[in-house]
């Protein structure tokens, strides 16, 4: 049965249409909201009981005593931290170009964006290893021109890490920052200008304030994301620095234990958790996600 707004008031009929469509839009994702359930919230619950139940509890007790996942906890945050901050140094400028620059200049910075994101990480992570292997190209290129006599140490240390994983993850601080960035009314820069201010000081009193949200929020998605960064670090890392995905992998491969693999995951997820919680208090959930333009 059709609902007639045609013979009531403009005000109540609009409300009706309104709520017509919300019920037409809820109904339609009601599919993919059951689904999502199903793929992200259940396996979660089956990792949270085996973390309880395989064999108990103890499990939470003896990851808090294991000086080898504190010490991997500790890299890997340390890691997520130093490539949150570079990504985001890295891709403010690309950002500001993006949302700043000319159309062509757009045009072509859009595209290689969108390359990055269609390649898969597995693949950009064996290029940076063909790039600084000893007998890679970076060495290689070095040592024909004399500028060392030996190769650089670039890779299976921290350096190659940090590089590697802010290479994969700078399109998700790219895609933040650009959100923050063209919310920012080009007006108030003109009114900066037409003041009398230089476009360096307009940049650094007015653009770098006001996308300073976007820049946390890009930095905590980066850093989120990172913690649970696998292929990355075992393929350009060093075999004695153990992550906590390298840690987790061992446990149900190796020492054959995934009660205490769920624990070690059940933990990481509840820092992941509380960081996104005291990120949110203050520039937002939506605003991580680049879901939320800012205040314009």
């Amino acid at each position: 049965m059709t609902a007639n707004t045609d013979s009531l008031p403009p005000r109540t009929a609009g409300r009706r249409r309104r709520r017509l469509a919300v019920d037409f839009w809820t109904a339609l994702t009601s599919p993919a909201v059951v689904v999502g359930l199903l793929v992200f919230f259940v396996p979660i619950i089956v990792i949270i009981v085996r973390s309880l139940t395989d064999p108990s509890p103890q499990n939470y007790a003896d990851a808090a005593q294991d000086s080898v996942f504190l010490s991997s906890l500790w890299t890997t945050l340390r890691m997520a931290f130093f490539v949150a901050v570079f990504c985001v140094l890295v891709s403010y400028p690309y950002a500001w170009v993006l949302s700043r620059g000319p159309r062509w200049v757009k045009i072509v910075l859009i595209i290689a964006l969108f390359t990055s994101f269609w390649t898969s990480s597995l693949i950009r992570t064996y290029a940076w290893q063909i790039l600084l292997n000893n007998t890679g190209v970076i060495n290689t290129f070095l040592l024909d021109l004399g500028v060392i006599s030996d190769p650089l140490p670039l890779i299976r240390n921290d350096f190659a890490v940090y590089v590697g994983m802010s290479q994969v993850l700078a399109p998700f601080a790219v895609l933040t920052l650009f959100t923050q960035l063209n919310a920012i009314k080009p007006e108030l820069e003109q009114a900066a200008l037409s003041m009398g201010a230089r476009p360096t000081g307009v940049f650094w009193r007015v653009t770098v304030p006001l996308s300073l949200p976007g820049a946390v929020a890009a930095a905590v998605l980066v850093f989120i994301l990172s913690i649970g960064f696998y292929i990355t670090p075992a393929i350009l890392g060093s075999s004695k620095v153990v992550y906590v995905g390298s840690l987790i992998i061992q446990q149900i491969e190796v020492v054959l234990n995934t009660g205490m693999a769920a624990t070690y995951a059940i933990i990481v997820l509840l820092i992941v958790l509380l960081l996104l919680a005291v990120a949110a208090r203050f520039v937002g959930f939506r605003r991580i996600l680049g879901l939320e333009r800012g205040e314009r």
